[in-house]
């Protein structure tokens, strides 16, 4: 039932790669995306994005895209290009473990490694966490984690795979302590970033940065934790994270409006103009599919969990999508970047494009992402 959909997604990333050779999306507004060089923090989306065409399709024009993009990953680390932050994951979890995957290429798989080995910088054990952005001795986010970084962790996971050192591990591992008891509240609801005393590692304060106020729920970022927890469970085997993943997706589920496609934050008034954001839809249906898969067959929420992921895969697909805008460059309209900075409150957001991707790939083929 999802083919089509799937067609019309890979018809727009070709036009894409072909209008735009050797260039990545950025987000701007306008419908559209600016084109340009791999210095942010989403280009491992698109890379992703053509990697899960290839293992859908088998079209070579899609894997022979994918690994020229590589050598841009590779200069990109050797230059230190923008990397003071937890993306790292995001970045070479979807290009070079990626690549990896598909194709055992040793290459990639050295650059995946030496990335992993980059974002272990960012571990601060005075708190035991991955600090997410800035410097060490950052005033703003010293002492800061993010939600966000949960599908970073993945890297590491990987990394300790490859190489047998407990040390991607264990950081690992700390870091999704850390998480689980700071970020996620006892309704199941959760805050965006946390902070933390960078001299005697205490915590001091829940917060956010792109949700409505620091005690509201971020959609994306809860977005985040539904399928950044059940991930953590894939590669530990500690319940505790299943557990968390699957609350955090049943918190999403209630509080979603009647065509099941997310606002923006949870806590906002709605009214006329309010902004969705359905990249957090996209996402969370990629962790309920993780779910779906992790949970024990007889598990009582199933049932719910079924039921919403094609309920918000029906509408993502018949509301949200592109497929019948022609000459559109994204596949998924009404995401939201950064509402209350007023940055792309309402367009294209390629980690939406991702997962929406993903998520009908596993659902038709049953192809996973690169986590």
């Amino acid at each position: 039932m999802w083919q089509d959909a799937i067609e019309s997604a890979l018809a727009t990333l070709r036009g894409n790669i072909r209008n735009h050779p050797g260039q990545f999306p950025h987000i701007t507004e306008g419908q559209k995306y600016e084109w340009g060089g791999n210095d942010d923090w989403i280009e491992g989306f698109y890379t992703g994005m053509m990697w899960l065409a290839y293992e859908y399709g088998g079209d070579s024009f899609f894997k022979t895209s994918a690994e020229e993009q590589l050598a841009h990953y590779r200069h990109r680390l050797d230059h230190h290009i923008v990397l003071d932050h937890h993306d790292i994951g995001f970045l070479y979890s979807l290009s070079a473990v990626a690549q990896w995957r598909v194709t055992g290429s040793e290459e990639a798989r050295q650059l995946a490694l030496e990335a992993a080995d980059k974002l272990l910088l960012r571990y601060r054990p005075t708190y035991g966490a991955l600090q997410a952005w800035g410097q060490e001795d950052d005033p703003q986010n010293g002492g800061r984690i993010i939600i966000d970084c949960l599908m970073n962790l993945p890297l590491l996971y990987w990394a300790h795979e490859q190489t047998g050192d407990r040390k991607y591990y264990d950081i690992a591992v700390q870091h999704v302590r850390k998480s689980l008891r700071f970020l996620v509240r006892g309704d199941g609801s959760s805050y965006h970033t946390f902070y933390f005393d960078t001299e005697t590692g205490s915590a001091l304060r829940g917060g956010t940065h792109q949700g409505y106020q620091d005690g509201s729920t971020w959609t994306r970022g809860q977005a985040w934790g539904v399928y950044g927890f059940a991930l953590s469970y894939r590669y530990t085997g500690e319940n505790i994270y299943l557990d968390a993943s699957k609350r955090l997706a049943k918190y999403f589920i209630a509080h979603l409006p009647e065509d099941h496609v997310a606002y923006w934050d949870f806590d906002v008034t709605v009214e006329a103009g309010t902004p969705r954001d359905s990249s957090a839809s996209a996402i969370t249906a990629c962790g309920i599919l993780e779910l779906l898969e992790l949970l024990p067959a007889d598990d009582p929420d199933r049932g719910e969990l079924s039921e919403a992921l094609h309920a918000m895969m029906t509408s993502l697909a018949e509301n949200y999508s592109t497929r019948a805008i022609p000459g559109a460059v994204g596949l998924l309209r009404h995401g939201s970047y950064h509402v209350r900075g007023d940055r792309a409150p309402d367009d294209y957001m390629i980690w939406g494009d991702y997962y929406y991707l993903e998520a009908l790939v596993r659902l038709e083929r049953g192809i996973k992402g690169y986590w």
